[in-house]
This record gives structure tokens, sequence and C-alpha cells, in this order.
């Protein structure tokens, strides 16, 4: 019996790495702004797709976005660089997932790699009528995939505390 971060018993859980998607894409000229970097409105729509995805193949289903939780631009990627996003589920409540998303950039011409972006998605689960429907468990396997679960609680309890703020 698995018991999820909230204490809810799982009846079925999935390997994280089920969910794992990667996508690459080359940066165009249209895709960036005048200091010939890409735009940052640009990769947060490729986040935001890959993260559907990735909450897709979990949850066999159609999924909305809830949040986009942090977005953390730490490099920026040029015209002619490769970036790559892996995403994963890094933690799952009843009805929602949220996916982490790690973007790295690349000169194809010297090899230099870098971390460009990291952002955590929330999605939901949604039946035909756009209702949320319960999604399954997840388990780590790996060191890396051991640390994004562990860390899922506190994450969720920002996120909590975040939406209850009075502005």
């Amino acid at each position: 019996m698995e018991v999820n971060h909230q204490g809810e018993i799982i009846v079925n859980t999935n390997p994280m790495s089920q969910s794992r998607t990667i996508q690459t894409h080359l940066i165009l000229p249209p895709d960036t702004n005048h200091h010939e970097t890409i735009f940052g409105g640009k990769v947060l729509a490729f986040i935001d797709e890959i993260a559907a995805i990735t909450a897709m193949k979990h949850a066999k289903g159609a999924v909305v976005t809830a949040s986009i939780d942090s977005v953390d631009f730490l490099s920026s990627a040029k015209v002619g660089d490769v970036i790559e996003l892996d995403a994963i589920v890094s933690s799952t409540g009843r009805t929602s997932m949220e996916v982490y998303v790690r973007v790295t950039s690349m000169n194809l011409l010297t090899g230099a790699e870098k971390l460009t972006t990291e952002s955590f998605v929330t999605m939901v689960a949604v039946d035909e009528e756009g209702k949320p429907v319960p999604v399954p468990g997840i388990h780590p396997e790996t060191e890396d995939e051991k640390r994004l679960y562990e860390t899922g609680p506190a994450r969720r309890e920002h996120r909590r505390q975040r939406l209850n703020m009075k502005y």
C-alpha cells in the first residue's frame, strides 16, 4: 500500500520515468529579440507545451495548466543554439500533477552546454466536461527522482500559502 504526500492511500502508482518527455528546438531568428537571444515568452510556451504532454502521458487523458509556479531564467539561448526540454511528473495530488521542466541549451558548433531554465508547472487532469479527475500516484526510481519527489510536499505547501494570501 502506498500513501501520497497528503497521507491518502494510492491504489496504483507509475514510475516517474514513465512520464519523461524530451523536446528539442533549434533557435531561429523569429524566436529571438534584438539581442539575438530567445524570447522568454517563447521559452514559456515550450515549457507549457512539454508540461502538458508529460502530464497527459501520466494521466492518460486531457489536462489543463493550473499554474506555472516558478520559472528561473538562468542563462539565454542564442540564434543557432539548440534547446532541449526535459520534463517529468515530480509529484501528484488527487487530480493534479506537478511537472518539473529543465531546459538546457547547446551551441552545436562548440558543443558548449548550459542550463537555461528550470520550472515547476502544475497540471490538472480533466474529463470531457472539464471536471477534475483522479490521477495515478508516482514513485521515484533514481536518486534525482527521489530528490524531486521528496521535496514535492514543501513546494505544494508553498503553493497553498501563496494561493491563500490576501492582496
